[in-house]
């Protein structure tokens, strides 16, 4: 198999991306999106995926952080489409159920490429120091659409919303894990209709 790799510039009115995505790493690379709470997001989700990522993001965080978080999920949902080329030879399917203290996150991912998300979070904040938790959200709204992925993120209990936040992005990068690695057994795509 090719190494799945990509890169990825976007750049708006509202932000400048660069990323870079390797989907068969070893959890390494620098994030600096000028938000504190997401960078640390997203080492969970790199070092939990295994993923080589690394993402330098400038936005109007001034304003807030709502254009960076979702552009930075478009920005990487486009890479791993990318980086997931024909998608033969994909276990496709992936799961993950993550306990962080008080809380049980779970994540349920199909990269058979029709783009759905569904999440049930019920935070008892709103913010994790000055970061809206409801971002999360966003964010991976856009990474489904832009990877073309079904994603089920459930907060099955949990008060504290670091850890809930915490739990939410590492289920996903367990599930995006599982479901990313290649089947030996898989001749062509994981479909019944010969094509994803």
């Amino acid at each position: 198999m090719n190494m799945r790799k990509a890169e990825i510039e976007r750049n708006t009115n509202e932000t400048r991306i660069r990323l870079s995505l390797n989907i068969d790493g070893e959890g390494e690379g620098v994030i600096d999106t000028g938000i504190g709470f997401f960078n640390h997001m997203l080492e969970l989700l790199k070092k939990h995926a295994l993923l080589d990522l690394t993402v330098k993001a400038e936005g109007d965080i001034a304003v807030d952080y709502h254009h960076t978080v979702e552009d930075v999920g478009l920005v990487f949902g486009k890479a791993l489409n990318q980086a997931l080329g024909d998608r033969k030879g994909l276990v496709r399917y992936g799961f993950a159920s993550i306990p962080m203290d008080e809380t049980l996150c779970e994540t349920s991912l199909d990269l058979g490429g029709r783009p759905y998300l569904v999440m049930q979070c019920a935070m008892k904040h709103m913010f994790v120091k000055d970061f809206e938790v409801k971002l999360v959200e966003e964010f991976f709204r856009a990474v489904s659409v832009e990877s073309r992925s079904n994603i089920h993120i459930r907060q099955i209990y949990g008060d504290e919303a670091h850890h809930v936040c915490e739990g939410i992005f590492k289920s996903f990068a367990r599930a995006l894990r599982a479901a990313k690695a290649v089947d030996p057994n898989e001749r062509g795509v994981p479909s019944s209709k010969g094509i994803i």
